[in-house]
């Protein structure tokens, strides 16, 4: 099953841009995903197991990190990339 996720990062701390960066570096790492990326979220697409096993370990990846930080997502079954 193919999932679409629209995700937001939002790092509780002043110098913000880093941390947001580095959670798209590290999910563009992936070659398993479709990443792309705006001035207002990323939009992840893939199969619906690697999408999830993919945003737990680089969100979780991001906590441990950087501290604490605001996630907010959007779940879509099925494959919403433009390239479809």
């Amino acid at each position: 099953m193919k999932l679409s996720v629209e995700i937001s990062k939002y790092p509780l701390h002043s110098d913000y841009i880093p941390f947001i960066k580095d959670f798209i570096e590290r999910l563009n790492q992936h070659g398993s995903l479709t990443v792309i990326t705006n001035t207002m979220s990323t939009q992840i697409f893939g199969e619906y197991d690697d999408v999830m096993h993919v945003l737990s370990q680089e969100m979780r990846r991001s906590h441990e990190q950087f501290g604490k930080a605001v996630f907010v997502c959007k779940f879509i079954g099925g494959d919403l990339s433009p390239e479809v």
